[in-house]
């Protein structure tokens, strides 16, 4: 559902100098407002986070049906029949989880369905919209439980394969609004392209081309065929060619099994057949850790490395790596070749490097340069096999 004239937004500014309290009941009273005009949660949501990029899509939701937190809990309950007595303390522990890693704890598969039917219903509690779990926390997907992913994308799968609806977002950029037929071609998978300028070397080409990827079924990962993957792949090569220096590497590391496709090809291509690390991360409560199974060759004084991961999103996984690079090859040049990177609004062609949801993460990591193939929409891509 389009908009033809967006209605006025809360100052922002204004809006963060509010206690929590007075903010939420601000924010709910504009949800129920969008709601009002636009006649859907998801549209009313969506335009929400366009307006305030800090709001994660769960508390938004619940801003779009207009409900504070004890009342979110309150309807929650109603869903199930009272058999529950889920209280505003815990909609508030899984509201601060897709806030901020660290924080809060993250809902239940059975929770977040039962969340979607209660905001389905709108501010009055008589709609009947159909949302997606995956677009409650699109955002914190790669946060949850490997177990609750799992469980969430076969949910996903099963209940398309069905017949039921596709969970579809609003105010998608034009591109993300494309019909996609069913064959594998690259082309299907591709969306239009544009110019981004990023951090790069001193003297050094800061406009790199990158390709969209608008995603048919909003909602759930992109499952990307082999030519998509090469593609990017390629993508990241003529960027690095067109950088304005030859960049001769001593390794390239690749995060996890995607990343290490793509330092094969990489190193390959583009250095000379340099030396290929691996960096394998395991999942802990608190962040990542480094597998014992990760290979580290042996390299000069002052090695030149670039790091290659498959996407990067919220986490700050690659400002970590970065970090245990450079105690182990202390004064290494760094560099960081991403296939995908996740956009902070709906639109895929953003017009700057800090419209990326990483931005802040890779600006920290003091990168000689980025290399950017693809932008993405939550809650991401899968590469080709599921390779991890």
């Amino acid at each position: 559902m389009g908009i033809s004239s967006r209605p006025p937004a809360v100052n922002t500014r204004a809006s963060h100098q509010l206690s929590p309290q007075a903010r939420g009941r601000e924010l709910a009273a504009q949800g129920k407002k969008l709601w009002t005009e636009l006649g859907s949660v998801k549209s009313a949501a969506a335009e929400l986070m366009a307006q305030y990029p800090d709001v994660p899509s769960l508390q938004a939701y619940r801003y779009a049906a207009g409900l504070s937190q004890d009342q979110a809990a309150a309807r929650y309950n109603d869903v199930t029949g009272n058999q529950t007595s889920l209280g505003g303390t815990s909609v508030n522990a899984w509201e601060s989880w897709a806030r901020r890693r660290g924080l809060g704890s993250p809902p239940p598969m059975s929770g977040l369905l039962i969340l979607c039917a209660a905001y389905g219903r709108g501010p009055l509690g008589v709609a009947e919209e159909n949302i997606s779990p995956t677009e409650l926390i699109a955002e914190a997907y790669e946060r949850l439980p490997i177990e609750d992913q799992l469980a969430l994308k076969t949910f996903t799968e099963e209940k398309v394969s069905c017949g039921g609806p596709a969970p579809v977002t609003p105010h998608e950029h034009d591109a993300t609004r494309s019909e996609f037929p069913a064959s594998h071609d690259r082309a299907d998978q591709i969306g239009p392209e544009f110019a981004l300028a990023v951090p790069t070397v001193e003297y050094g080409n800061p406009e790199i081309d990158v390709f969209t990827l608008p995603n048919p079924q909003p909602g759930r990962l992109i499952d990307l065929t082999w030519d998509t993957f090469g593609y990017g792949v390629e993508r990241l090569s003529q960027q690095i060619k067109n950088l304005g220096k030859r960049l001769d590497m001593d390794i390239c590391f690749g995060v996890n099994e995607a990343g290490l496709v793509m330092a094969t090809f990489l190193a390959s291509s583009r250095f000379s057949r340099c030396r290929i690390g691996y960096l394998r991360c395991n999942k802990v409560r608190d962040g990542i850790d480094l597998d014992d199974t990760s290979f580290y060759p042996v390299a000069k004084d002052a090695p030149t490395i670039v790091i290659c991961d498959f996407e990067v999103k919220h986490a700050d996984v690659i400002g970590y790596l970065a970090r245990q690079l450079r105690e182990r090859y202390p004064k290494a040049e760094l560099y960081f070749a991403v296939f995908g990177a996740m956009t902070k609004d709906r639109r895929l062609d953003v017009e700057n490097f800090d419209d990326l949801t990483g931005a802040t993460i890779m600006r920290a990591a003091e990168f000689e340069a980025i290399f950017i193939a693809a932008t993405m929409s939550p809650p991401g891509i899968e590469p080709p096999l599921e390779l991890r």
